[in-house]
């Protein structure tokens, strides 16, 4: 890392001033980012690509305007050359022939642009209208698998073999035998507040992914389950209203707050054809006090492979147990001086070994382990961080891997050997990489962007050659824009710590006059912001600011910076205060140019973003005005998982939580203030703004509050986000 200022051309088009002139004059509008029917596609072009399990092709799903082509393709990945993937008439045929399925349905089935296959690429498995569908590609009849229209089946799931299909309905546990054609129920006692296989809230949230229900996990051999069973009893209840109905929808959801009880777990192992659930043996942890944080098998299906943590996340063990008898032994347990975040689950190598991935030494990086979790070595150091294992080639003993070794704003792929040595990076282009490797890592797929272009995709070998560019993905219509020039830069915080942030100036910027500016935040751990990669819509309405002549100025504060795990440490325990001051610190640096008005800076974030935002504009007067968006206003407001694991429980932290919230500093607001909620958010609810807004009341302080009905955490309908964006527009223009 450079300690001297670090500025980079961020914006540069390479045109001659004559086609300057006469092709980037348009100025941009609200309508051109974010109008339903008359936005302009500024991003492109991505294709939506996946590949098959030879390796050496991939499934390539067009989008469904272009009538001319198969809705999905199997494409040569050297080549190019494209099939039809499956015969859409055929399958179309085949669910219009299932009773209570109407030819319109049929025709929407058939022409997807995605399926969950099964694991030979032979089959797919539907969930239409609640109840599942079982279709080999080219027969001529789908296999109607449940029949419960008025009992949702979610997670459902292919077992190893393909001869299974695992789902959840009504909170228990269910396997459709493919052969046999019969159902049966592996689990009993499921109900509103005991779900067996099935995710709860703050589970999905936190720990397993978004949208993702299934919390079962086949054996390889595909004769037992893994499976989690959450009791939420002690859960309290969040009521959610949807007040757009005549009579109000009301959603009240198992939502557990910092320091009130979590839902109660417990891991099982049950045969696939039935019988007894085995418990896995987790006394020696406190019942309320445990978190399952992954959960697979090894892979020859003689153990269960977990990862168990204490709710306040200060240690995390890998454990094994064995499915028979659920004894445990722990191959070992992460530590540091704060909190351990759960990554991943290992990667098993064919000898029995695993690949982990660890910041026990403040930075992200490979570890590699033998089958009972002894240490072999360390593969990868540094002062940068591992982001992804994409893929291991066993016999050149080789992880290829996406890190940051080269740049911290802009992620790379490399190979290193399984003894590391050899590290090498793959991808030489300066910008954003994403690799996708196909199975035997013979070729991947590189999808890559920088702030100047839109994503490109391109196909290269295992050595970084470039074999083919599938989609150079030109978008014409940026260049008749007239755009701000934007920088890169690195800026120091009072004790030397090296801050990245970006800049964009406006289009007709004069170094002699004096700009207001507009910063963005979101400043949570670990989240930066500041990146060399396309930034789609928020990007062009920062440009469309930038027109308006606004300095764009978005600085990623320590512990929101990505540069490893030590950088969030000083964190703990004390949200707000160190990201304020290390975002002053870049003010400080961004006030020092001539072209900067010192006494016109406005902030903006959303979620965190939101919160930093309140909380700068109640415990700083460095700002003239601030958007804040799906604030967080009292962390005890926020679940648990995520805020215990920074923040600890309020009971054990009452000091750091009443000083962390705006809300206990709402007198002291200073500057104008837009709020913005979505009406039936159910991550960070509408009762953080509320709280808020109370306290600022009874203090005389001044405000103003858009909520936007039927909107969550994101406002996402299009005719809200258009309102949404002119309204910040007008309040930025109209206060700073």
């Amino acid at each position: 890392m450079r300690n001297r200022l670090l500025a980079y051309l961020f914006f540069a088009v390479v045109l001659s001033p004559t086609s300057l002139a006469l092709g980037q004059q348009k100025l941009l509008t609200i309508d051109d980012i974010f109008d339903p029917t008359k936005r302009v596609n500024f991003s492109g072009t991505v294709p939506n690509i996946r590949w098959l399990k030879d390796g050496t092709h991939y499934l390539l799903s067009n989008d469904a305007s272009k009538k001319d082509l198969p809705r999905l393709q199997r494409v040569d990945a050297v080549t190019g050359e494209a099939v039809p993937f499956l015969d859409a008439a055929k399958m179309e045929a085949a669910f219009a022939a299932i009773p209570g399925i109407s030819a319109k349905d049929a025709k929407q089935i058939a022409n997807r642009g995605s399926y969950q296959m099964n694991n030979a690429e032979t089959a797919a498995l539907i969930n239409f209208a609640n109840d599942l569908y079982y279709y080999k590609f080219g027969s001529d009849k789908a296999l109607r698998v449940t029949n419960n229209p008025n009992d949702e089946e979610v997670g459902e799931t292919f077992s190893p073999d393909d001869r299974m299909i695992g789902f959840v309905r009504l909170n228990d546990m269910f396997v459709f035998d493919l052969g046999r054609g019969t159902e049966r129920r592996l689990t009993t006692g499921g109900g509103p507040k005991i779900l067996n296989g099935r995710l709860d809230w703050v589970h999905q949230e936190e720990l397993y992914g978004r949208g993702n229900f299934e919390a079962y996990w086949w054996s390889p051999d595909s004769k037992m389950l893994a499976y989690l069973r959450l009791d939420e009893n002690p859960v309290h209840e969040f009521a959610v209203v949807d007040h757009i109905p005549y009579h109000q929808t009301i959603e009240e959801t198992p939502y557990p707050q910092a320091g009130d009880p979590n839902p109660l777990v417990q891991l099982g192992v049950v045969n696939a054809d039935g019988g007894a659930t085995r418990w896995v043996d987790n006394s020696k942890y406190t019942p309320a006090d445990l978190l399952i944080v992954r959960v697979s098998w090894s892979p020859d299906s003689s153990r269960v492979v977990y990862q168990a943590q204490n709710r306040e996340q200060t240690f995390l063990d890998l454990n094994f147990a064995d499915p028979g008898t659920g004894k445990v032994n722990t191959g070992f347990r992460e530590t540091s001086k704060t909190w351990v975040e759960a990554i991943d689950n290992p990667s098993w190598l064919k000898d029995g070994s695993f690949l982990w991935q660890s910041t026990r030494n403040g930075w992200r990086h490979l570890y590699h382990y033998d089958r009972d979790g002894k240490l072999l070595r360390q593969v990868t150091d540094g002062k940068w961080e591992v982001r992804s294992i994409d893929s291991v080639d066993e016999a050149k003993g080789v992880i290829y891997f996406s890190g940051t070794e080269h740049s911290h704003v802009a992620p790379q792929t490399y190979r290193i050997k399984l003894d590391g040595t050899g590290l090498q990076r793959l991808t030489t282009t300066e910008g954003s990489h994403k690799a996708t490797f196909g199975a035997g890592s013979r070729l991947f797929i590189d999808n890559w962007s920088d702030v100047n272009s839109p994503t490109q995709t391109r196909l290269y070998d295992a050595d970084g050659k470039l074999v083919r560019v599938i989609e150079e993905n030109k978008v014409e219509a940026l260049k008749q824009y007239k755009l701000g020039t934007a920088e890169l830069l690195q800026v120091k915080t009072r004790d030397g710590f090296p801050m990245e942030a970006m800049m964009i100036k406006p289009p007709d910027f004069d170094p002699t006059k004096k700009y207001p500016v507009l910063e963005f935040t979101y400043s949570g751990p670990h989240a930066p912001q500041v990146r060399n990669g396309w930034g789609s819509t928020t990007y062009m309405w920062h440009q469309l600011m930038a027109q308006h002549g606004y300095i764009i100025w978005i600085c990623d504060n320590r512990t929101g910076s990505g540069k490893g795990a030590e950088s969030e440490w000083p964190v703990y325990q004390n949200f707000g205060e160190l990201e304020l001051r290390d975002l002053e610190d870049g003010l400080a640096w961004l006030k020092s140019e001539p072209y900067v008005d010192g006494e016109r800076i406005g902030m903006w974030g959303w979620s965190y973003g939101g919160y930093m935002t309140s909380y700068a504009l109640t415990h700083s007067q460095s700002f003239k005005m601030g958007i804040a968006g799906g604030t967080v206003a009292d962390w005890r407001d926020y679940d648990s998982i995520y805020t215990e694991r920074y923040m600890r429980t309020p009971q054990n932290n009452p000091e750091g939580y009443k000083k962390s919230s705006p809300v206990t500093a709402a007198k002291d607001l200073h500057g104008k203030l837009l709020l913005i909620h979505g009406a039936i958010d159910d991550n960070v609810h509408l009762q953080n703004t509320v709280q808020f807004v109370y306290e600022l009341q009874k203090a005389g302080k001044q405000f103003q509050l858009m909520v936007y009905p039927k909107s969550r955490h994101g406002v996402t309908d299009p005719l809200l986000v258009k309102h949404m964006r002119q309204m910040m527009t007008d309040f930025i223009k109209e206060n700073l």
